[in-house]
């Protein structure tokens, strides 16, 4: 039971409905499509567009999506990959030829085309209730109407103010005479109000065919882009199958590469040979998960690209074979040798949305513009801010995520689900770039080893090895604890540029038929249910 002489958040408890979001408007979106009928994803979709207004660093129309989905409760998981692709014209043989040695951040070059919009209109009109008209009306308003700033918003504009200075459409919307807009200062974005509005009006092709992709195709080429219309009229995303793995008798679901969903099941795989006990925060502990993740993200770094143009070897990622090798080189004196440096960027930025509703159906969904407000730049006339995923290609010949004509990134955005007895029982995410596979194993680990409920297992300290380094981010309390412990095993431990991640997850008990969410303090959000 929670102590409650302590700081912190009680589980959220509700009977017919819930949601779980890192913004409170986000939440309250979503619990008021489902009283109004709607079903989970009309109200992830809702929370999510409003996100893409109110907490624009996190999220964007200008990202992609990824989404697990349940129906009535039962196990039979639905997978959904809404992750975009590069031009046609993206040949590796182009970037060599060009000098082109690495993908900066505001380079048009790290902008895949969009897949979020398609997604939302293919997953709402399969599996939603209510027209997308209806759906994105919230987010319209706010963006027209204007909105409030909450304090971790205001934290991450302050963060990225240079980057938002070098756009002119950035600074005019998210800065205030060029400074960071005050914690409660009203904001707007008219230009994307009007593109909301024709999204809901035409659906995916007001944004992927018109003036909007016209907008964005002649800025992206203004700067060098390959980018051209029928790249953006062609995006698609599509149904995969999920991948899965059990855990101390509980099944955990996850969306295929070319996501790291897969780098998650991997972790838990390996924790799973080894005796969890005592202290959930204790060194050694910690030390196995810190080994287990940083053998983990080194066959990331190797193997995770998109299925469709590369061979990755999913059933010998997943086979208890490599398993045990890899939990064999957990030593629990020494650092162990990963042989593998991290080929990509360290930090992202993400939103994670959880619905349940009344009926038991399910949506795990996450949204991503990567970086906190993406590449930076923006579409002038239609207000879309543009991603930086392409920044997860490999400019290696020959690597599997080398960058290529009509190829979608390594993505690091994974929804979980977790299912058993026929059942799911938890729809659950852990926002913050390469974390978030670590961020899962965690937060199961926590629920399934140690007996902690959700909003104690996303309460927890985090800490996060660097990938292909032996350098461990760690939050404050973890640092004073056993930060000198860690050091001499050979650990560099330090302090994290900020909050390591932030979790959103709804448990689902069956047995008295109530609805338990949790949502993670280092983000402005809540669960609420009803």
């Amino acid at each position: 039971m929670r102590n409650f002489e302590m700081p912190g958040r009680s589980i959220a408890v509700g009977r017919n409905g819930m949601a779980a979001t890192s913004h409170p408007t986000a939440t309250l979106t979503a619990i008021d499509i489902l009283k109004a009928g709607g079903k989970a994803i009309d109200a992830a979709v809702g929370a999510c567009a409003v996100q893409c207004v109110v907490e624009a660093g996190s999220t964007g129309i200008g990202g992609d999506c990824f989404a697990l989905l349940a129906s009535n409760g039962n196990d039979d998981v639905i997978a959904y990959n809404g992750s975009g692709r590069t031009p046609a014209a993206a040949h590796f043989e182009w970037y060599r030829d060009n000098g082109i040695t690495s993908l900066e951040r505001s380079s048009p070059h790290a902008v895949t085309v969009p897949g979020a919009v398609d997604a939302w209109a293919r997953l709402v009109a399969d599996h939603g209730r209510m027209p997308l008209s209806e759906i994105l009306a919230p987010a319209i308003a706010l963006a027209r109407d204007g909105y409030g700033i909450t304090p971790r918003v205001a934290a991450d504009i302050s963060n990225q103010r240079e980057l938002l200075l070098r756009d002119s459409s950035t600074r005019r919307i998210f800065l205030a005479d060029d400074q960071v807009p005050p914690v409660g200062s009203v904001q707007r974005q008219s230009e994307l109000a009007q593109t909301l509005e024709t999204i809901a009006a035409l659906g995916r092709d007001g944004f992927y065919r018109g003036p909007v992709a016209e907008d964005m195709v002649a800025r992206l080429n203004s700067l060098g882009g390959l980018h051209t219309l029928e790249d953006f009229a062609s995006t698609a995303g599509e149904y995969v199958k999920p991948i899965s793995a059990t855990y101390r008798g509980w099944t955990v679901h996850e969306c295929p590469p070319n996501g790291q969903g897969i780098i998650a099941l991997m972790i838990l795989r390996i924790l799973e040979r080894f005796e969890r006990t005592g202290d959930p925060l204790d060194a050694d502990n910690l030390h196995i998960e810190i080994e287990a993740t940083r053998l983990a993200y080194a066959a990331r770094d190797r193997w995770i690209a998109d299925t469709s143009v590369s061979d990755v070897p999913v059933d010998f990622l997943l086979s208890d074979e490599l398993a045990d090798s890899l939990a064999a080189k957990i030593n629990m004196n020494e650092v162990a040798d990963t042989t593998a440096a991290l080929d990509g960027v360290a930090h992202a930025d993400t939103v994670y949305i959880s619905v349940v509703d009344k009926d038991r159906n399910v949506a795990s969904f996450i949204n991503s513009i990567f970086h906190s407000y993406g590449s930076g730049l923006m579409a002038p006339n239609s207000g879309v801010l543009f991603h930086n995923r392409g920044q997860s290609f490999s400019l290696k010949q020959g690597h599997p995520n080398a960058i290529g004509p009509r190829k979608r990134p390594m993505h690091t955005i994974i929804p979980g689900l977790v299912t058993r007895h026929g059942k799911t029982v938890l729809s659950f995410g852990v926002m913050g770039g390469h974390y978030q596979a670590m961020g899962h194993a965690h937060v199961l680990s926590k629920l399934f080893d140690f007996g902690l409920d959700i909003q104690s297992a996303i309460d927890l300290p985090r800490l996060f090895p660097l990938p292909g380094t032996a350098t461990v981010e760690a939050e404050a309390r973890l640092r004073t604890s056993i930060g000198d412990n860690l050091e001499a095993r050979g650990f560099k431990v330090v302090a994290p540029n900020w909050a390591i991640g932030g979790a959103q997850a709804i448990w689902i008990d069956d047995q008295h038929n109530v609805l338990l969410g949790g949502s993670d303090h280092r983000k402005d959000g809540c669960a609420l249910g009803y």
